[in-house]
């Protein structure tokens, strides 16, 4: 009788810790960023098969120009990997961003993040080249409370954040898998 009771607690700590997590996780992906910053960091997603951008690459991409038409950053890094379609999302990301005429001159590729860790790594290893002090990050507001530890797990503290207007049923899936990436950094 004592373990049970003992699991029923468990299983509602638990639970009450996921719902917690998932609140700050919604909240925080939705914050806009309150200052101007050198660059706004866009990180990739699917790129078909036909090489037109998903829906949801394509909002990340319109939010990253919004904030370069604002003024509220002077340049654009892209960061994705190469998808099992056979394109590099960085590409791609490019490809768009200047046909909406943003000068290629204030856009940074980077065709090798495969994955969150990646892209941040990356990014960071371009601060020399690039002396930025500050950044944006652009993703879907579910992954940015992530992105954001982990550029403040390597020492870089001020990032702000923004995310498209954009939702599918699918953003269920990815909260929950943010919940235990958070914790297990394997994404």
């Amino acid at each position: 009788m004592q373990i049970k009771k003992l699991s029923k607690n468990l299983f509602y700590i638990l639970l009450s810790w996921f719902v917690l997590h998932s609140c700050i996780i919604v909240v925080d992906g939705f914050s806009q960023p309150k200052n101007a910053a050198d660059y706004a960091v866009i990180l990739g997603n699917k790129v078909n098969e036909d090489g037109s951008l998903s829906e949801r690459l394509e909002k990340r991409l319109e939010c990253g120009l919004q904030l370069f038409k604002e003024g509220k950053v002077k340049g654009l890094i892209v960061s994705g990997g190469l998808g099992k379609e056979g394109f590099y999302e960085g590409d791609e990301m490019r490809s768009y961003l200047i046909e909406n005429k943003v000068p290629d001159s204030v856009i940074l590729v980077d065709n090798y993040g495969n994955n969150t860790r990646l892209s941040v790594t990356n990014v960071l290893n371009l601060q020399g080249q690039l002396h930025f002090k500050s950044i944006i990050v652009v993703s879907q507001y579910y992954h940015l409370t992530r992105t954001k530890m982990l550029f403040r797990k390597n020492g870089f503290t001020s990032i702000e954040s923004a995310c498209p207007n954009y939702f599918e049923w699918h953003d269920l899936y990815s909260i929950i898998r943010e919940f235990f990436a958070f914790y297990l950094q394997r994404y």
